[in-house]
């Protein structure tokens, strides 16, 4: 077999056979085969895209390239959340609890954040003494026992990804349905979870900002999921603005625990909501989901999902009277407001340039090598559709720096007041279940 012929094959817009496709996934991973011609590959899928088969085949041969994770000592169906990112997005701290506490297992593998703000793990470590360098064996205990943890991402998972993706980013390959597909898929599968939840994001602040394209992308995810042996469902969510009122570390955890409380933003609380009753229903927990539903908002109503937050946070070390006591989060020496230059009703919040703002205050990472300030971040006190007066604050800075002057610019460039009626944005787009 030579990797030439593969790369005549997908140009001229064939189907890939399995042998071909671990022919080159195998061979790249282990350093035969050569960039050029994985650049070559690459491309011709670019044009030429990929069959559903070919799909699962990549994404399974990509899980099969490292290590494992191997759940099968939790009790019960364990159910993944993934999402594709966006400004705000505060969903894993309220979910996991949430869920958890309805009885399904959540063994949830998270990352750092590079970007906006700080991936789940920073946000948990603005709890302090909270810590998931824990053994797999406590990891799986903790589950069984609580329903919930979370631990870093360990192991060496998914290494031809790594590599594709490192290959993909430097030669305009990187925003490829099947491509893009089977990265997520093949992470997600390697860490073991029987039943997988996609959060799909659309609009300014979401790798995908077409809503066609976010549903391409959900329905190629929702299959190759199927096709591998792990039930998969998608919502297809907006993220044309920030979702939430929170956009940063310690103040995500606040706003979670207000969530948590019953008395979060509404458009946090619900898309959670939508979430969670779906990998309630995967976990088997609920037969539809209106029954779910229902589970979820009585236990939110009834303080269980709080409670199980607090034992989530002190069996992983964190203080969890934080949950009672916001005060002992992180908290930045300085609260600024921004102020509308005239009055009107919110037209866009561009959730991009908001989240790059907060950034800039070190609520997230441009460089791996970067540290993030975990009581820096936004408060928004507006969303699209509400109204303001001049001189009205729109958001408030947290920051430990005196220098905002470039901050409040970006934002006030992202954040458009009209004279006009306008709605505020759908939430929801659409579900897809296969």
């Amino acid at each position: 077999m030579r990797m030439y012929d593969i790369i005549e094959k997908k140009r001229d817009g064939k189907e890939l056979t399995e042998e071909e496709i671990f022919f080159f996934i195998n061979g790249y991973t282990k350093g035969d085969i050569p960039d050029y011609q994985v650049s070559a590959l690459l491309m011709a899928i670019y044009f030429q895209d990929m069959t559903e088969k070919e799909r699962a085949t990549l994404t399974k041969t990509m899980v099969e390239s490292g290590d494992q994770i191997d759940l099968s000592q939790i009790n019960g169906i364990k159910v993944d959340k993934h999402s594709t990112g966006g400004v705000g997005d505060t969903t894993t701290l309220v979910l996991a609890p949430l869920v958890a506490s309805v009885g399904a297992p959540v063994a949830k593998m998270s990352g750092r954040g590079l970007g906006h703000t700080g991936g789940t793990i920073d946000k948990l470590e603005s709890v302090p003494g909270f810590h998931t360098e824990i053994t797999n064996e406590e990891f799986i205990d903790l589950v069984n026992k609580n329903k919930v943890s979370v631990i870093g991402q360990t192991g060496n998972l998914t290494p031809a990804d790594k590599k594709l993706y490192s290959l993909r980013d430097v030669t305009a390959t990187v925003n490829s349905i099947p491509l893009i597909a089977s990265s997520i898929m093949s992470k997600k599968i390697a860490s073991g979870a029987d039943a997988i939840v996609l959060d799909v994001k659309t609009g300014a602040g979401a790798f995908m900002k077409d809503l066609d394209d976010a549903k391409a992308l959900a329905k190629a995810m929702v299959s190759i999921g199927n096709q591998v042996g792990r039930n998969t469902m998608a919502v297809i969510s907006d993220m044309s603005q920030p979702l939430g009122l929170a956009i940063g570390n310690s103040l995500e955890v606040k706003e979670a625990i207000d969530t948590l409380q019953g008395k979060g933003p509404e458009d946090l609380t619900e898309l959670c909501l939508v979430l969670g009753s779906q990998m309630v229903v995967l976990a088997e927990k609920a037969n539809t989901i209106e029954d779910a539903r229902k589970m979820l908002e009585e236990n939110l109503s009834n303080g269980k999902a709080l409670e199980h937050f607090k034992t989530f946070l002190a069996s992983q070390g964190g203080d969890a009277t934080v949950v009672d006591n916001v005060e002992l989060l992180p908290k930045a020496s300085q609260q600024i407001e921004v102020l509308a230059d005239q009055a009107g009703t919110i037209k866009t919040i561009i959730a991009d340039g908001v989240g790059t703002a907060a950034m800039m205050l070190g609520a997230g990472r441009a460089t791996k090598e970067s540290e993030i300030d975990l009581a820096a971040g936004i408060m928004l006190h507006k969303k699209v559709g509400d109204a303001v007066q001049e001189g009205e604050a729109l958001l408030t800075l947290h920051t430990n720096t005196d220098n905002v002057d470039s901050v409040v610019k970006l934002i006030k460039d992202s954040i458009v007041i009209t004279k006009e009626n306008v709605e505020a944005p759908t939430l929801i787009y659409d579900m897809i279940t296969e």
